[in-house]
């Protein structure tokens, strides 16, 4: 079951593309989070919505902003697909446990063992304002994330 609007947006601990742990909870208080589950690194669809944010990160980072990319993939491919595309924001690695955390917010799809494309807008005080969830080879509409950074407090 996917997280919804309004509840309380499930804790987690990363490590990101430099092996680093990147807890939820260490942006409370202090920056909204756009969490964006994606099924692969390099993948057609994933790199073109991640260079989109890539290329208006100005935009949500002056919106008080962090955006997290989110998947399955092992750290280092995480790292090789950033150096590439010049991505200035962290990309986690759900590797392992398996889609633990794209389970716990109910985008994990077992039969691919990937990550849907799920998106969750969460608030400075850890409360999901914004929640979609698109299959894979569904592109997503940005805009909507837009709509709902502008309607933040």
């Amino acid at each position: 079951m996917a997280v919804e609007v309004g509840s309380k947006a499930p804790e987690f601990t990363l490590k990101d593309y430099n092996n680093q742990k990147v807890s939820l909870s260490s942006y409370h208080g202090s920056s909204n989070v756009l969490l964006v589950f994606y099924p692969f690194a390099f993948s057609g669809i994933c790199q073109g919505e991640l260079c989109q944010l890539r290329d208006e990160f100005a935009d949500y980072e002056s919106a008080g902003v962090q955006v997290l990319g989110v998947s399955v993939d092992t750290p280092y491919s995480l790292k090789a697909w950033a150096q590439q595309q010049d991505y200035q924001f962290p990309l986690l690695s759900d590797f392992w446990p398996h889609g633990e955390i794209a389970a716990t917010y109910g985008v994990f799809n077992e039969a691919a063992g990937l990550a849907n494309r799920g998106t969750f807008l969460i608030d400075r005080d850890g409360v999901v304002r914004f929640a979609e969830i698109n299959g894979p080879g569904e592109r997503r509409d940005q805009e909507a994330w837009k709509k709902a950074v502008a309607a933040l407090p």
